[in-house]
């Protein structure tokens, strides 16, 4: 708030403060009369008189001041937010709605206005309307560090959300129904994500992959195993492979390494219990695009296989294929693969129950042998919910969007990025 260039009323100013955070209230009351004595409009003055006002059950004198102030700093939206307290008190509801959006309109991602607007219309009966305001201010709401009233104001923000969204999801499901009963021999899932996002009960999920975007690709999470024929031989070598696993395990445990292994001077973020940890690990039979002699010599069985299917390959970068373990009551949290122009095979072999795996909103449990491919760009977690070892075998595969050309060109450029980063 602006405090006036004159010297008398900022040192005014700063004297009413100290009163103030030193509990010599009438002190600072003196003050801020004497500062508005000097500047009648002093903007941060008149909102500290209207708190004293407002506390003595001046209503008329607490309104009159903020709208003064109002006047002098329009873009305040402390003295707007107090401004529609004050109306509340008087029983205005149509003024404190107008002090309210006059904040929002100040500053939208005022969290304390979203939470005020809709309690506002709860009051009004309006609860429609009212979960609007609630998912905005739900949305602003910092994890951590709020005060306990705007703890508990949230919580009662997410109940009326989610009752609105019930509600508004049993209304549309009773509308869809006969359009659904004529057309119940279609795949819907696409329809039903959608429904989902419509009434808040699924969130939107995009390509946010950590290194390398490549536009105009369809974010899909779990693509249709019937684009990829070839799924069907990986599937029947899953025994086979299996075996050559269970054999590994036994004489070669040891060479399962941590699959997160950050730099000590990067941040770990989400990674902390699995960085540098067994709880995730992994066998590779290439990394990086480079072939893992000793261990495809290993696993003769599997390495064939994998040679078989159509990998991404790219120098220095793809493909990667690997065992991947997970260990009994251990989640990979969620988080996004390095690019979208390549996609991910999943092949359980030591699948016991309870464990399941996330792509975007849809989760799925690992069932032996049986195969899925995915967009790793798109946010994925996985949880082994059992007191055993979980093993899936992992291959990429070109993103099947691309064209030959755009493939040529993406390992064309990322070469050229190496080489010119590599020069300093």
């Amino acid at each position: 708030m602006n405090t006036g260039s004159d010297p008398r009323i900022m040192e005014l100013v700063r004297a009413a403060e100290q009163s103030a955070q030193s509990g010599r209230a009438d002190d600072a009351w003196r003050h801020w009369e004497s500062v508005l004595t000097l500047d009648p409009d002093h903007p941060r003055a008149l909102f500290r008189m209207s708190e004293r006002a407002l506390r003595s059950g001046d209503l008329e004198s607490a309104r009159a001041m903020l709208r003064r102030a109002t006047a002098s700093a329009p873009n305040e939206p402390g003295i707007l937010l107090n401004l529609a307290l004050v109306e509340r008190a008087r029983g205005d509801a149509n003024a404190e709605l107008a002090a309210i959006d006059r904040a929002i309109v100040v500053d939208d991602s005022l969290l304390t206005a979203h939470l005020m607007k809709g309690a506002l219309l709860e009051r009004a009966g309006k609860l429609r309307q009212a979960a609007r305001s609630y998912k905005t201010a739900l949305a602003l709401a910092p994890e951590q560090g709020l005060p306990n009233d705007v703890a508990q104001a949230l919580v009662h923000a997410r109940e009326i959300v989610q009752s609105q969204s019930d509600a508004l999801e049993r209304f549309l499901t009773d509308r869809l129904a006969p359009l659904r009963v004529r057309h119940s021999w279609l795949p819907l899932e696409r329809f039903d994500e959608a429904l989902g996002i419509a009434v808040g009960k699924r969130k939107v999920f995009v390509h946010r992959p950590a290194h390398f975007l490549f536009p105009q690709l369809p974010a899909i999470g779990f693509y249709d195993e019937g684009q990829f024929p070839w799924l069907k031989d990986l599937e029947a070598a899953a025994p086979r492979i299996r075996d050559e696993l269970v054999g590994l395990i036994e004489e070669e445990a040891h060479e399962f390494a941590p699959y997160v292994i950050k730099p000590e001077n990067v941040p770990v973020q989400q990674w902390g219990e699995l960085n540098r940890s067994t709880k995730w690990s992994a066998y590779f039979l290439w990394k990086d695009g480079t072939r893992q002699d000793d261990h495809c010599q290993r696993c003769p069985v599997t390495t064939r296989v994998i040679e078989s299917m159509p990998m991404a390959d790219m120098e220095g970068y793809a493909p990667t294929a690997f065992f991947s373990s997970l260990e009994p009551g251990t989640r990979i949290p969620p988080h996004t693969g390095s690019t979208n122009v390549r996609l991910i095979v999943h092949l359980p072999l030591i699948v016991p129950g309870n464990c399941r795996f996330r792509v975007a909103n849809e989760w799925r449990e690992w069932q032996f042998g049986k195969a899925w491919v995915f967009d790793d760009s798109i946010e994925h977690e996985a949880i082994n919910g059992s007191d055993q070892q979980r093993v899936v075998l992992i291959f990429d595969v070109w993103n099947p969007h691309l064209t030959e050309v755009e493939r040529e060109l993406i390992v064309a450029m990322q070469h050229g990025m190496s080489e010119y980063y590599a020069a300093e």
